[in-house]
């Protein structure tokens, strides 16, 4: 490029830069809001502007968060004076020209500057923030994870990207540095989905995982949302119950019994003091003690009595070892109910971890007329399904004077609000997740706001797969046989290609407080299959009256007993009602796109897992 060309460049380059300082001043200055009790500004609230932040540019802020990537950038002390006084910037490369003396000088101390990308995950930008190593040494603040609050004034990016301001750090004012890079799990870039569930409590770090958590909590948002709008009353109903409301679901049990049995059968080592650690600790003491020996000139008796009273201390250690394996596995030998005295538990009788909410729920339904709840339900399920864990977190809704049809109708509009909420609420993690996770995501969600329903009785579903020639199911097709996760997502995705409701199934499939249908045969309840992920929400018209509740308890082998408060409701003022459960889980994998559910749950507890 010509020199005339370059001055020609450089000058409108300057006059761009002066009308954008004379828009600045122009510019009415927002006030930056403050987190009310940390005092330090949200990045989200600063980032997430339409003029990304310009318009803050020569504010004071406190921001904080942790560091995601860094760089350095190191320059001489001696050459950095040199630049302040106006030094340096050109001359022949003589012996005696700036060049030449600032090569001379790369020895002396070096000046830097560190250039972090920082997070504080209440958005998908992170903010970049420059330190210099005058205010802290370069080394602590720029690995990876490293958490940093720091005072500065919000100016242009001074580099070219996705960055329209960055903070000059001018104080700061904590520093939690992270104690060995290596073995920081998120040093490493990109890690996969399933790698991060090794570590918990690191993973909402990570740009994916906390777009997770944050539509996870916009969800959550727009499930209370719908039912406040709606006339709905928020219950809590108990984790612990005596109730079987699932009979065809293994259960957790809650019981004290087995940590008192474990109490009660204290071995005679930890009666006589002595413990392992003691042990091992005297085994190093005595091997420190042989090579002490070997190493003087001591006699050979000497020597000898130190090898064996070394043998024989090694020998109690593997036997007190062994002792403690054969305590905790009496400790977690699985004990079965009918060995146990539920008398002496600490309910007095046997007690589960909750499957479902729905029968208390219709208690509160059956005073207040519409009522939902919102907690984790539990199943002891041993599948290794990408759809299940052991603890789900669940929607259930509850309404009074009300049959199958209108509980299939609250639960259609509920999964529609849901997705239109999503969109409508979490518009930057949303553009992440089309970007990082899957493409179609928006135009699924928008589908199923948009699309009517299939509606089509269990008879037409087996029948429909009963045609199907092109695929072998693991489970026969056949009537009275559950619809299997296969059967539902083929239903879906495959046939109607649109969310689908199956109603009307066997009564032997579904629990005993169903409403039994006139034909004797099938019971008034429906599931709701969302493509691509499966039963999201199953629900039901439940049965008032008390005749055939009774019935239906005794086909089932259950203890009237047990039932006597639920009967109750049928007795003293009963009700038509009906009501379903959302499983919110799913509904969080649905609005991501995510394939695995255990990686859109915070902490998640399956069979054989659970890390913290």
């Amino acid at each position: 490029m010509a020199p005339k060309e370059e001055a020609t460049n450089a000058k409108n380059v300057a006059t761009q830069h002066s009308q954008e300082e004379q828009l600045l001043h122009q510019l009415p200055k927002p006030n930056i809001q403050n987190s009310k009790y940390t005092k330090r500004a949200v990045l989200k609230t600063l980032l997430n502007r339409d003029d990304g932040g310009f318009a803050l540019v020569g504010e004071r802020v406190v921001v904080g968060g942790w560091v995601k990537s860094s760089k350095e950038t190191r320059v001489p002390i001696f050459r950095s004076f040199l630049k302040l006084f106006g030094v340096g910037g050109g001359g022949n490369g003589g012996k005696d020209s700036p060049l030449s003396f600032g090569q001379r000088v790369q020895q002396q101390p070096v000046f830097s500057t560190v250039t972090l990308q920082v997070s504080d995950g209440s958005c998908v930008a992170s903010l970049q923030v420059i330190v210099d190593s005058t205010l802290a040494p370069p080394g602590r603040i720029m690995p990876s994870g490293t958490c940093i609050l720091v005072e500065g004034v919000i100016q242009q990016a001074t580099t070219s990207g996705k960055h329209t301001i960055e903070l000059k750090a001018e104080k700061v004012l904590h520093l939690g540095v992270v104690e060995d890079h290596e073995k920081y799990p998120l040093s490493k870039k990109r890690l996969p989905l399933h790698t991060l569930r090794n570590w918990a409590h690191f993973r909402p770090r990570t740009t994916t995982v906390a777009s997770m958590a944050r539509i996870r909590h916009e969800l959550t948002h727009g499930t209370h949302t719908f039912f406040q709008n709606n006339g709905f009353l928020y219950v809590q109903v108990p984790i612990i119950t005596t109730t079987d409301s699932d009979e065809f679901s293994n259960k957790f049990q809650v019981t004290t019994l087995l940590s008192n049995k474990a109490t009660e059968e204290e071995t005679s080592t930890k009666a006589s003091g002595v413990s392992l650690e003691s042990i091992k600790a005297s085994l190093k003491e005595k091997i420190n003690r042989i090579e002490e020996l070997k190493r003087t000139d001591s006699n050979r008796e000497a020597l000898l009595a130190a090898v064996q009273d070394h043998k024989k201390t090694n020998e109690l250690a593997l036997e007190l070892e062994a002792e403690e394996k054969r305590e905790k596995a009496k400790a977690n030998a699985l004990i079965k109910p009918d060995r146990l005295n539920f008398l002496d538990d600490f309910f007095s009788c046997q007690a589960f971890l909750t499957v479902s909410g729905r029968l208390h729920l219709e208690s509160y339904a059956c005073a207040l007329g519409n009522v939902y709840s919102f907690g984790p339900r539990f199943k002891a399920s041993t599948s290794q399904s990408t759809r299940h864990v052991s603890e789900m977190w669940t929607v259930e809704a509850e309404m009074a004077f009300a049959e199958l049809e209108e509980a299939m109708n609250c639960a259609t509009d509920l999964l529609k609000h849901l997705c239109k909420w999503v969109m409508q609420h979490c518009h930057e993690d949303m553009k992440f997740v089309l970007k990082r996770v899957d493409q179609n995501i928006a135009l699924r969600l928008q589908s199923v706001q948009s699309t009517e329903f299939e509606k089509i009785s269990y008879y037409k579903a087996i029948d429909v797969l009963k045609q199907v020639k092109d695929k072998n199911f693991t489970t026969n097709v056949e009537w009275g046989v559950p619809l299997t996760e296969e059967h539902e997502s083929y239903l879906a995705d495959e046939v109607y290609k649109k969310p689908v409701i199956i109603y009307d199934h066997p009564k032997e499939v579904k629990p005993f407080y169903v409403r039994q249908n006139d034909d004797g045969k099938t019971v008034a309840a429906f599931d709701v299959i969302v493509p691509k992920v499966g039963a999201v929400i199953r629900g039901s018209q439940n049965e008032e009256r008390i005749k055939m509740l009774n019935i239906r308890i005794e086909e089932q082998g259950l203890s009237k007993d047990q039932y006597e408060w639920y009967l109750d409701l049928r007795r003293y003022g009963t009700a038509k009602h009906a009501g379903f459960s959302l499983n919110f889980d799913l509904v969080v994998l649905m609005a991501t796109g995510i394939s695995d559910i255990r990686d859109v749950i915070p902490f998640q507890r399956s069979f054989g897992k659970i890390n913290n």
